[in-house]
């Protein structure tokens, strides 16, 4: 098939629809703005069995995504959409970039989530952006804007207590958003460990990429604990 798009983490290919495409979740990790780099075995086809039963999880909550089928163990079938350039970070506990900007401990729980936007660039390392800045720069407008805050707390609450019933606690996540042919603006993307911030409820043990950002061991291990605990969690459902 015709490689459409190849990032980071995922390469986008054609389909016979052409409002379809195919992801395929890749091996790699990156960290620091792609400053540090590496490959685990397995680390694509995790990552694409956590997305594919969080979406649908998320769907069945109410909540659109790009998800079309699963395909393989490494492949989706997705809507193809224009991934909107503003990123949105929801925060539920001070930890990563926010501690060091801020100065506040990590591990320090928040009295509500904090959502922050980011541009979505790479050149730029992700600046941090508002509404205005948004607006300005033809990102999204301010109606936009306040859709993505008001969606991604709606993913906040419902992966808030999944996570939970998974014994994990959901430190904070990045989630993107896309137009689709329709126009409607929907999740894209992914879910997975690279994603989001997870710990153990119990010992507080890291168990997503911050293995891998601090040299902390056991990366892969981490993945695989955090799709055991989805898989038996969407079981159980």
């Amino acid at each position: 098939m015709e490689l459409l798009y190849e990032g980071k983490a995922k390469k986008l290919f054609a389909t016979d629809d052409p409002n379809v495409v195919r992801m395929e979740f890749k091996d790699d990790a990156t960290a620091f703005n792609a400053q540090k780099k590496a490959q685990f075995e397995n680390k694509g086809r995790m990552n694409k069995a956590i997305t594919l039963l969080m979406y649908k999880m998320l769907e069945e909550k109410g909540v659109p995504t790009h998800l079309v089928a699963d395909v393989d163990e490494i492949t989706l079938d997705v809507k193809k959409v224009e991934i909107l350039l503003v990123e949105v970070i929801v925060r539920n506990v001070a930890a990563g970039s926010f501690s060091k900007r801020m100065g506040v401990k990590e591990g320090t729980p928040f009295k509500q989530p904090i959502v922050e936007f980011s541009y979505k660039s790479d050149e730029m390392g992700d600046p941090l952006i508002n509404v205005d800045y948004a607006r300005e720069m033809g990102l999204a407008t301010p109606d936009e804007c306040a859709f993505l805050k008001e969606q991604a707390l709606v993913v906040n609450e419902v992966m808030l207590e999944f996570f939970k019933n998974c014994g994990l606690r959901l430190i904070d996540f990045k989630i993107e958003f896309g137009r689709d042919a329709d126009g409607q603006i929907i999740l894209a993307d992914e879910i997975s460990p690279d994603t989001c911030r997870l710990w153990d409820a119990k010992t507080g043990e890291k168990m997503d990429k911050d293995r891998f950002r601090h040299d902390l061991g056991g990366v892969m291990e981490g993945y695989a604990a955090v799709l055991e605990r989805v898989q038996a969690a969407t079981s159980a459902a």
